[in-house]
């Protein structure tokens, strides 16, 4: 009897010890063999609070999700903003987080005077190619050391299946030649880091051969380029796992890294364009939406394990379902619930189905 007393007592303290280890452990540590996993931030989370102990639990590398873009940061000609972004870049040299920089030049967070002269007159490409590289160096210039990688340009291609260029102010006034021009500058000013080409509906057939043929060009040419961001703005309803691992494939044949930057699964049909809400648009996270999510989130991670020696980070867009870009894109005032911790910061069903594999 003392001895099956004995033995239970050890069995249940074992139990117990393993449950510890399993609590303790966080998405970085189940991938501790794969890649490092990463979550988009604000300024707010890296105060001491329940994100913040998110954020150590289970993240080893971090981005911030508006900070570091050019309007955010560079307001007016002559000012930067840095507080926010330094709140962020200090957070991780203390914690010992790696960091991704986002983003260089986006054409849709570029402040208005960026392309025009007192005069309110659009700007030379001369004049426009010198603010963008004193933009880049002062930028990259300022986290060098503590950025180990850049989104050097974001979006830059079309979705219109007839053109490869996206017809932004930079292409208008520069010419594509401002893409090259954006990497040559980010490696002038930070030559240890690593520039990535970062896009959207890179699943799309289409678009993701525009941004192959984009990236090819590049790496041609001898331009410092070294990776590929597949957003990863996704839903329950895309993309397939063949059209997920055709994308990492093909952009790892050219030697490129490849790294997932913004992951989310909406819980909605995706759509791509801003749109008025309709009586019919009901924020609901219902049990087959989860079910739906969870079994999404297993086949997309069951594809990046399977590649890890082409993918080289996976970073989420946001923390948890308390604050999404989703909540009000494409639809104004609609909740989404696309990540893996739920409004409470509590892990969901789609977290079980990331981290339960051999």
């Amino acid at each position: 009897m003392k001895l099956f007393r004995y033995l239970t007592c050890f069995a249940l303290l074992a139990t117990g010890v393993a449950s510890a280890q399993n609590a303790a452990k966080g998405l970085k540590d189940y991938y501790k063999d794969y890649f490092p996993i990463g979550t988009a931030v604000n300024p707010r989370m890296m105060d001491p609070g329940d994100d913040a102990d998110l954020i150590l639990a289970h993240f080893n590398s971090i981005t911030a999700e508006n900070a570091m873009k050019m309007g955010p940061i560079h307001p007016e000609e002559n000012r930067y903003n840095w507080a926010p972004a330094d709140k962020i870049a200090d957070f991780a040299v203390k914690h010992g987080i790696k960091l991704r920089g986002h983003a260089l030049c986006w054409h849709n967070q570029t402040p208005k005077w960026f392309f025009v002269d007192s005069d309110g007159k659009e700007v030379s490409k001369e004049v426009l190619l010198a603010r963008l590289r004193q933009h880049i160096f002062d930028v990259a210039g300022r986290y060098k050391g503590k950025i180990y990688a850049w989104d050097v340009v974001n979006e830059a291609v079309s979705d219109d299946e007839k053109e490869l260029y996206r017809k932004s102010k930079f292409y208008e006034i520069i010419g594509e030649s401002y893409i090259e021009k954006a990497f040559e500058y980010a490696h002038e000013a930070d030559p240890d880091a690593l520039l990535f080409y970062n896009d959207y509906n890179t699943e799309n057939a289409s678009k993701r051969e525009r941004i192959y043929q984009l990236v090819k060009q590049l790496k041609e040419k001898g331009v410092p380029i070294h990776g590929v961001g597949l957003q990863g703005h996704w839903s329950i309803y895309e993309p397939t796992a063949e059209e997920l691992e055709t994308s990492i494939t093909q952009f790892a044949e050219l030697g490129l890294q490849v790294q997932i930057t913004e992951l989310d699964v909406s819980v909605y049909p995706k759509e791509h364009e801003r749109r008025e809400r309709r009586p019919d648009d009901v924020s609901q996270y219902t049990p087959e939406m989860e079910n739906r999510q969870a079994a999404h989130y297993q086949m997309i991670f069951e594809i990046f394990r399977k590649h890890k020696d082409k993918i080289t980070s996976v970073t989420f867009w946001n923390l948890s379902d308390k604050s999404s870009w989703l909540d009000n894109f494409p639809v104004a005032g609609r909740k989404d619930y696309p990540l893996l911790f739920d409004q409470k910061n509590q892990p969901k069903k789609a977290y079980d189905a990331v981290i339960s594999f051999e």
